[in-house]
């Protein structure tokens, strides 16, 4: 890897099942390999997580620089796995829900649109072999004063 800066995570076995990610920042995160405990997040459940964290840093970001008035914001990532080994991911939906003040949906079309084209590198990372699909759904509140 001869481009930008090489980033080292390292994975310690715990036992049981058990593993301790520790990111290249030094953060430490749980990680459970019993599909019957669900004591901490998966692998492949990471991986979801990575995708709508990347998106929503970019679009909250895009968004405020438009000035749209966003007062809440979620992401969710539903994800379509083979049956067979390697299971890996075969299709991801990522759903962008924004509620706010007279937000444009031209705004947040082009905001989920850099994110996937430019700016998301995990999205960059899955694309070559995962379908992403983006939605979206604004929820617009008043601006009238409640009486």
């Amino acid at each position: 890897m001869s481009e930008g800066k090489d980033l080292v995570a390292t994975v310690h076995f715990a036992d049981h099942g058990f593993f301790i990610g520790i990111t290249p920042s030094g953060h430490a995160q749980a990680i459970d390999t019993d599909g019957a405990r669900h004591a901490a997040p998966s692998p492949m459940e990471l991986l979801l997580i990575a995708l709508g964290a990347c998106t929503a840093v970019d679009v909250i970001g895009i968004l405020r620089k438009k000035r749209e008035q966003v007062t809440d914001y979620r992401v969710e990532v539903r994800g379509a796995r083979r049956d067979e080994h390697p299971r890996h991911f075969t299709r991801m939906e990522v759903r962008h829900i924004i509620r706010g003040v007279n937000v444009s949906a031209r705004a947040v079309e082009q905001a989920i649109e850099l994110s996937e084209n430019k700016y998301c590198s995990v999205a960059a990372t899955l694309r070559p072999t995962v379908e992403i699909v983006s939605t979206y759904e604004i929820e617009n509140e008043s601006t009238a004063a409640e009486v």
